[in-house]
């Protein structure tokens, strides 16, 4: 590849792309909320709530200094972030909070390139990311998943029309803002059940003394902060 085609092609990723239609854009919510609310493909789909929990567990692991061991993504949509450092300790709590906080963050930075009309460039990053991520994973399924999460946003990117890319960033991003808010849920009923014991909120109530239920709390409010910024801004040229 020449110069002048690696040229064209950075022009390609940093450049703007037209903002979506708004059926477009309404389409798009209204298929996010089906795959969250409907049970057959929430069991799915929320694999990819799993793959972006799991790399923020990951994320703040590596920002805090932690060594990370291995990421493992399992069929069930489960996962399993390992690492090693200090067993208590402002990294520990980081690291365990970051999960279920990263689905709402991601999708609210997603929100935030569509706002700006820089479509192409929130693929891209996304395929940067789970490429990062492909290196940490330990496990069969979770490699075979994410490559071909990772296959699937370059394949859009380059070679799906304008609107096909549109409504693939759109989709992803009301997934993403939607589906954060769900596992929260899910996570205080199990714990209701007697069954959250070995949860990210057990987890930290453990590490801090601040009770399970005020980190899920926490966590339901950045995503529901997250649904209600984001959606304004998707749904701002409308």
């Amino acid at each position: 590849m020449d110069a002048q085609s690696i040229g064209e092609v950075w022009d390609r990723v940093t450049g703007t792309q037209p903002a979506p239609p708004g059926w477009l854009t309404l389409a798009t919510g209204a298929a996010a909320l089906l795959l969250v609310a409907a049970r057959p493909l929430w069991r799915f789909a929320r694999n990819a709530i799993t793959i972006a929990h799991e790399g923020g567990h990951g994320l703040a692991a590596l920002a805090t200094r932690r060594k990370l061991a291995g990421i493992r993504l399992h069929s069930d949509t489960s996962g399993l972030t390992l690492s090693y450092g200090r067993p208590t300790g402002p990294g520990m709590v980081l690291t365990a909070a970051a999960g279920y906080c990263t689905p709402a963050l991601l999708g609210l930075g997603c929100a935030a390139l569509l706002a700006a009309d820089r479509i192409t460039l929130l693929l891209w990053l996304a395929i940067a990311l789970l490429l990062a991520l492909l290196v940490r994973i330990r496990n069969a399924f979770g490699f075979l998943t994410v490559l071909l999460a990772g296959a699937a946003f370059f394949l859009v990117s380059w070679f799906g029309s304008t609107d096909v890319q549109a409504g693939f960033a759109c989709l992803g991003s009301w997934f993403l803002l939607l589906g954060a808010v769900r596992p929260v849920l899910e996570l205080q009923h199990q714990r209701r059940r007697g069954q959250g014991g070995d949860s990210d909120a057990d987890q930290l109530a453990r590490l801090t003394g601040v009770p399970g239920l005020a980190w899920v709390f926490l966590f339901l409010v950045t995503a529901l902060a997250c649904l209600g910024l984001g959606a304004s801004w998707l749904l701002s040229p409308l």
